[in-house]
C-alpha cells in the first residue's frame, strides 16, 4: 500500500527512466557472459590454428579449409537449436515456475541437434570431395579431409552444449555457460599439444590430433555444463534429462519451424563473407592477405553485438511472454542502443588506430609487408563505416528472434546480402576500378541493407501483429 502511494507521487518521466535504467542493467548483466563466451569459444579455434601452423605452411593450410567447412556447416546447425532460446525465454516470462513446458522444449532441442547431426557428418565425412569440387589443391584436400573426419565429432556435444547454454541464459544464468567454456581453454590447448605433436607419452598424429582434442574438449563441456544442470538448485527442478524421452511432437516442429530461417539466415551470411574471400583471392594476393586482416580483426568485434543479439531474444522473449507491450520495447530497443554505444566506439579505433590493430598480424618493418598493411588500413576504414550497421542487423535479427519472428528476417539476409551488398560490391570491385575496397563497400551496403530492413519491421512490429495481444496484461 505505501509502495502503490510511493508511485503515485513519482513523476511518471522518472518512473519511466527507472525502468529503462533496469533495463540496460539487465541487458548488459545478461549479454557480458555471452560475450565472454562467444569469445572463448573464437580462442579455442584460435589456439587450433596456432598449434597446427607449427606444423608447416601445408598443414596450416590444410587446417584453414576443413576449419572454414566445418564452421560453415556448425554455423547453420547451430542457427537451428538456437530456437531454443526464443521458445523457454517466452515460457519463462509467461510463469517463471513453467516447469514442465521449458523442460520439455529443452529435451526436443537435443532431438533436432541429434537429428541435424546425421546429415551434417555426411557432408564432413566427403569433405575432401567437396573441397575439391571447390577448385582447392588435391594433396590440401586430402589432408583437410582427413582432419575433418577426426572433428566432426565435435559437432554434437557442441550442439548439446549449445542447447544447454541457452536454457541456462534464459533462465537468467548465463555464467555456467562462460565457466565452462572458460574452463575448455587450457585443457583443449594441453590436449592438442599433445596430440598434434606427439607429448607427454600421446601418439604424435599432426592435424588429426587438432581434430581429436577438439572432440574431447567439445565433449567434456558438454559433460560439464549437464552436470550443473542436473546438480545446481536452479536449474535440476527442471529435470531437462528426466523428459528426454517423451515425445513432444508440437514442440519439436516449433524449434524446426522458428530455427530453421535462423540457420538459413546464418547460412546466407557465412556465404556472404566467405565468397568475399574467394573474389578477393581473384582481385590478388596482397588484396586476399589484407581482407583476411581486416575481416579477422571485424569478426572479433562481431562477438560482442552477437552477444548483445543473443541478449536481446531472451529479455524480449521474456517480455513477450509475459504479455508486456512496453517491456517488449524496452528490451529491444536498450539491447539496440547498447549495441550501437559499441559499434561508435569500435568504429572510432578502427579509424583512429589501425595500424596498432594490424601489427598483431604483419611486422611493418619488414618491406614486403607494406602493400598489405596499406590495403588492410584501408579496408579498416570500412570496417569502420560497416560496425554499426553489422551491429545493427544482428541485434535486430536478436530482438525479432524474442517474438519468434525469423521467416522475414531470412528474407531479409538474402535480399540485403546477395540482391544488394553482392551486386554492388562486384560492380564497384571490376567495373567501377575500386578492386578490394569496391568488394568491402558492398559488405558494407549489404549489412545497412539488412539492418534497416530489420528495425523496420521491429518498429511495425504492432501493426504486423507481432507484439503480445492488447488484451495481456503484465505481471
Amino acid at each position: 500500500m505505501f509502495q502503490a502511494e510511493s508511485d503515485r507521487r513519482t513523476p511518471a518521466g522518472e518512473r519511466a527512466g527507472a525502468a529503462w535504467g533496469r533495463e540496460l542493467l539487465a541487458t548488459l548483466a545478461l549479454a557480458a557472459p555471452m560475450v565472454l563466451s562467444n569469445l572463448a569459444a573464437t580462442a579455442l579455434a584460435t589456439t587450433d590454428v596456432i598449434l597446427v601452423g607449427r606444423l608447416g605452411p601445408e598443414p596450416l593450410g590444410a587446417a584453414a579449409l576443413a576449419t572454414t567447412l566445418f564452421h560453415s556447416v556448425t554455423m547453420s546447425a547451430t542457427g537451428l537449436v538456437t530456437a531454443v532460446s526464443p521458445l523457454v525465454a517466452a515460457e519463462y516470462g509467461r510463469c517463471r515456475h513453467a516447469v514442465r513446458d521449458i523442460s520439455r522444449t529443452v529435451g526436443q532441442g537435443f532431438w533436432v541437434a541429434a537429428l541435424i547431426c546425421l546429415p551434417a557428418w555426411i557432408v564432413l565425412a566427403q569433405g575432401e570431395i567437396v573441397l575439391l569440387a571447390f577448385g582447392q589443391r588435391p594433396e590440401l584436400a586430402a589432408s583437410a579431409g582427413e582432419y575433418l573426419r577426426s572433428l566432426q565429432w565435435a559437432l554434437l556435444p557442441n550442439l548439446g552444449f549449445v542447447v544447454l547454454r541457452l536454457f541456462m541464459a534464459a533462465l537468467g544464468r548465463p555464467g555456467w555457460g562462460l565457466a565452462v567454456a572458460l574452463a575448455g581453454l587450457p585443457v583443449n590447448l594441453l590436449l592438442a599439444w599433445m596430440l598434434i605433436f606427439g607429448k607427454l607419452g600421446a601418439p604424435a598424429l599432426g592435424l588429426v590430433g587438432a581434430g581429436i582434442a577438439t572432440t574431447i574438449t567439445a565433449t567434456l563441456g558438454f559433460v560439464a555444463l549437464a552436470a550443473v544442470a542436473v546438480t545446481d538448485r536452479r536449474f535440476r527442478r527442471y529435470h531437462v534429462f528426466g523428459r528426454l524421452w517423451q515425445t513432444d511432437w508440437g514442440r519439436f516442429r516449433a524449434i524446426w519451424r522458428i530455427g530453421m530461417p535462423i540457420a538459413a539466415t546464418l547460412a546466407f551470411e557465412v556465404a556472404f563473407f566467405g565468397g568475399s574471400g574467394l573474389v578477393m583471392g581473384i582481385i590478388g594476393t596482397t588484396e586476399l592477405a589484407a581482407h583476411t586482416i581486416a575481416l579477422q580483426i571485424s569478426a572479433l568485434c562481431f562477438m560482442v553485438p552477437l552477444g548483445i543479439g543473443q541478449a536481446a531474444t531472451i529479455r524480449v522473449g521474456h517480455a513477450f511472454g509475459a504479455g508486456d507491450r512496453d517491456a517488449v520495447g524496452r528490451a529491444g530497443w536498450a539491447a539496440f542502443a547498447t549495441a550501437m554505444g559499441f559499434g561508435c566506439m569500435t568504429a572510432l579505433v578502427l579509424i583512429v588506430a589501425p595500424s596498432l590493430l594490424t601489427r598483431a598480424f604483419l611486422d611493418p618493418t619488414v618491406p614486403v609487408n607494406g602493400p598489405v598493411i596499406a590495403l588492410a588500413t584501408q579496408f579498416l576504414f570500412f570496417a569502420a563505416v560497416f560496425q554499426l550497421a553489422d551491429g545493427a542487423q544482428v541485434v535486430g535479427a536478436g530482438m525479432l528472434r524474442g517474438l519468434k519472428d525469423t521467416r522475414r528476417p531470412m528474407l531479409y539476409a538474402a535480399i540485403g546480402y546477395w540482391g544488394i551488398g553482392t551486386p554492388i560490391g562486384l560492380a564497384l570491385a571490376f567495373k567501377g576500378g575500386f578492386g578490394g575496397a569496391g568488394l568491402w563497400i558492398g559488405l558494407a551496403v549489404g549489412l545497412a541493407a539488412v539492418a534497416l530492413l530489420h528495425l523496420g519491421r521491429w518498429s511495425r512490429r504492432e501493426r504486423l501483429g507481432l507484439a503480445p495481444a492488447p488484451a495481456a496484461t503484465a505481471r
